[in-house]
């Protein structure tokens, strides 16, 4: 008992290591694993202690916005010390209603937006307990083809898989864009894949109360009958469940294919074949699963031209390598030319900090394709843009002067380049700036050097 006490002090400190709690989930009163086929209840694996501690953990990890009740994931520690009975005791009644979704739009690329739904902290974690149970027993049953939000799995391996792929001679692909894939997935056949595997009334029951918890549209609720809102942590693998059926009939018909969520690339040896195959899956996944093909996106054509994840195929005398599509090069472009815009009032500090934040994880991403010449010119931009800003930012001659003087300019150097009559971007390539401003003194006023993290990441 006073282990208890104890423990329920730490919780009101913060909660640092919920796992090693005792008060949060229920006791499992089922002794080691079973299977969905032992015709098991699994309200006692979903609650028991550890799993609903890890699935905190995890959640609080995450971070992430609040839900529509404006609980963050701070918050979510504090609630369940103050309401933990309470909790377990309405899911293992059936009496937990999950809360509406807030609907969130994100601006794509294209000009179009992807819709979000973000559930309560509270949702979250229960999701979460309920895929750490759910997840191992479709791990038996997924494809090897499925790639996208599997434990083990990343977009890299679907990319090496379609390297290999071409290697053998697969030259065409059947590139299938799906219509607004998660808004559109049908509840009642989803249901019906489930209890494939589930057939756990109290779990189905929970299940389906998440996928018709609707949603909230500024401070209007919209019913959902179909869709799993993106966002929350029970919807990819339910999406992958849904087209797992997909994947099975694909692996029936001996096609070989990579399918990363709803990104799915059928790989064939001619263009015949692939306009056949597309056919053919077109009327599966319209008449079957009740999904939109969109035939403005949907195509067939050569890997070394679509884009696939971000990546395209190149060919050289060993054989395929990925590489990223143009349109990744120039939209990451076009995001470093904003950051560097000659009008954003940002201290340099926060500046050097935005561009490296951006650039680690986008080469720590396409860092598997070959990409040296690209980010090598793109150094060279870069450099000349923050020259640019620099020479911009001096504005008055005086300024100017007095700064290339400090740059190790005589006098008479720095009063000529200081009255300069050059546009920035013509200043930021001459003499007076590349010769003062090297690319060494822009590394230690914390630029990156594309190249040498490049090269880190591929010898890592």
């Amino acid at each position: 008992m006073r282990k208890l006490q104890k423990t329920e002090q730490a919780d009101r400190q913060g909660m640092d290591s919920l796992e090693d709690k005792e008060y949060l989930g229920a006791h499992s009163t089922t002794n080691g694993e079973t299977t969905a086929q032992d015709g098991i209840q699994f309200v006692d694996r979903v609650l028991a202690r550890n799993n609903l501690n890890l699935a905190f953990k995890r959640v609080r990890s995450n971070k992430g916005a609040a839900g529509m009740d404006g609980m963050t994931v701070d918050q979510l520690a504090e609630y369940i010390y103050k309401n933990r009975e309470e909790l377990l005791e309405s899911l293992r009644n059936e009496t937990y209603r999950p809360q509406p979704v807030r609907r969130v739009e994100i601006p794509k690329p294209d000009g179009s937006t992807r819709k979000l739904g973000v559930p309560t902290v509270i949702d979250r974690m229960i999701q979460q307990a309920v895929v750490q149970v759910l997840s191992p027993i479709y791990e038996q049953v997924f494809s090897d083809n499925s790639f996208g939000f599997r434990p083990g799995r990343s977009a890299h391996d679907a990319i090496k898989r379609v390297t290999s792929l071409y290697n053998q001679g697969y030259h065409y692909v059947v590139d299938l864009d799906l219509k607004a894939y998660f808004d559109t997935v049908n509840h009642d056949l989803l249901m019906n894949f489930i209890q494939q595997q589930i057939t756990d009334p109290w779990l189905l029951h929970l299940i389906r109360r998440f996928l018709t918890s609707g949603v909230m549209n500024g401070k209007m609720f919209q019913r959902t009958d179909k869709g799993t809102p993106q966002g929350g942590n029970l919807s990819p693998l339910l999406a992958n469940i849904y087209l797992n059926e997909l994947d099975k009939l694909l692996t029936q018909r001996g096609h070989q294919f990579v399918r990363y969520a709803d990104d799915c690339n059928i790989y064939v040896k001619s263009k015949r074949a692939g306009e056949r195959v597309l056919r053919n899956v077109t009327i599966f996944l319209e008449n079957k699963l009740r999904l939109t093909i969109n035939r403005h996106k949907t195509t067939v054509g050569s890997p070394l031209q679509l884009k696939f994840l971000g990546f395209t195929l190149g060919v050289d005398r060993n054989g395929a390598y990925a590489r990223p599509h143009k349109v990744v090069k120039q939209r990451v472009k076009q995001a470093l030319k904003i950051m560097t815009g000659r009008s954003r009032g940002i201290s340099w500090l926060m500046l050097m900090k935005e561009i490296k934040q951006k650039m680690r994880g986008w080469l720590q991403y396409y860092g598997i394709g070959k990409m040296k010449t690209f980010i090598h010119q793109l150094d060279q931009w870069l450099r000349s843009r923050i020259r640019q800003l620099i020479w911009k930012r001096w504005k008055r001659i005086k300024t100017r002067y007095r700064e290339l003087i400090k740059l190790g300019m005589t006098p008479e150097q720095a009063k000529t380049n200081a009255n300069t009559r050059k546009g920035y971007w013509r200043t930021a390539h001459s003499k007076t700036l590349t010769y003062t401003y090297t690319n060494q003194k822009l590394e230690r006023l914390g630029l990156i050097n594309l190249s040498k993290t490049l090269q880190q990441i591929q010898n890592a």
